[in-house]
């Protein structure tokens, strides 16, 4: 017995059908395709089911009595006969075939397995069929996204993000880490103009539907010229410990280099360790001299830029402000004229 396949428009999908049934049943090839309100057969049209892809599939028929043959076709082709299994597809099984009921189930149901399905039923007296339309509903699965992006500040970036589905699903976009509202977009591209270093962060990507959710992020790296935290000087007695410390924000991270007026310093040198740890750097005087009190420059350097701060280190006899880098030695003479100007200035 061979499986009948017909190439059948939409105008001529009934035909189709029945010349399929008539080589399944011998029927005779002269019955006439008559249309459904005639009485010589008996179609019925059910419900539209709707399943996910992945789930199993079950199609149900009532037989009744007086049942002589009987088939589930899948569009153009047939898939059972009785208990002759017709398709090829592992996926498709006989459930249940007796008296009652005529069921086969599809297993791991894709998108390819939705449309018509038709039992068709022969009886002693007349042919009888049940046709029902599959409706395969799709997760949303996100199929191209943006790479992970290290871009200069005041770039314009695009970030991309497309998804299939079914329903066809709605994409859009925000700003994960760290967290910002205003950063989001209800399409599949998010375009950022002028970016700062404000907005460098994870970036998320949704797409949903009726069925589920689906998200990815992108990492976007923004960089920019090191900027430096305004030196605080340092007071040290002589044959103490002293320590300068620099600070700077930059990505890439930067790289330090200490100075003493034009003369650049070095680790292990004359006593002195110096030390980078991320945005820090350390200038440590082990054992301070009267040689050692004067003026420090820290540079941080990156492949945009530099910048640098000047820090003071100075013995008790000086008083520093604190961050201006320039120290000022006030004498008890000076202390003694400030009084004086002071005392005129009442007269």
């Amino acid at each position: 017995m061979k499986m009948v396949v017909c190439g059948c428009c939409a105008a001529s999908w009934r035909r189709c059908v029945v010349m399929s049934l008539r080589l399944l049943f011998l029927l005779p090839a002269g019955l006439p395709v008559r249309s459904q309100g005639e009485s010589q057969s008996d179609n019925k049209q059910m419900d539209n089911i709707t399943i996910r892809q992945g789930e199993t599939l079950f199609l149900s028929c009532s037989q009744g009595d007086f049942v002589t043959h009987t088939a589930w076709l899948n569009r153009s082709s047939i898939l059972y006969t009785g208990e002759d299994k017709w398709s090829v597809d592992p996926r498709v099984s006989l459930v249940t075939l007796n008296q009652d009921e005529f069921t086969i189930k599809i297993e791991d149901v894709d998108l390819a397995d939705e449309g018509q399905y038709i039992c068709a039923v022969q009886t002693s007296s007349r042919p009888r069929t049940t046709s029902v339309h599959i409706i395969v509903q799709v997760p949303p699965k996100i199929v191209n996204l943006s790479k992970d992006l290290v871009v200069n500040e005041g770039s314009n970036v695009t970030l991309m993000c497309l998804a299939n589905g079914k329903p066809e699903p709605a994409i859009g976009w925000r700003m994960l880490s760290p967290s910002d509202d205003s950063l989001s977009s209800d399409s599949e591209v998010l375009e950022i103009l002028f970016i700062s270093r404000y907005r460098a962060g994870v970036y998320e990507c949704t797409a949903s539907n009726d069925i589920a959710v689906d998200t990815q992020t992108v990492e976007l790296t923004v960089n920019y010229p090191p900027s430096v935290s305004d030196g605080r000087d340092v007071g040290v007695t002589l044959g103490q410990r002293g320590v300068l410390q620099c600070e700077a924000d930059a990505v890439p991270e930067a790289d330090f280099e200490w100075y003493r007026d034009d003369r650049r310093i070095f680790s292990d040198f004359d006593g002195i360790e110096i030390e980078d740890a991320g945005a820090f750097s350390k200038l440590t005087f082990f054992n301070v001299s009267e040689a050692d009190y004067g003026n420090y420059t820290c540079i941080a350097i990156n492949k945009l830029g530099s910048a640098n701060t000047s820090i003071i280190l100075y013995g008790p006899g000086a008083v520093q402000d604190g961050n201006s880098g320039t120290s000022t030695v006030f004498t008890p003479t000076c202390l003694l004229l400030v009084v004086l100007l002071q005392l005129l200035l009442k007269f």
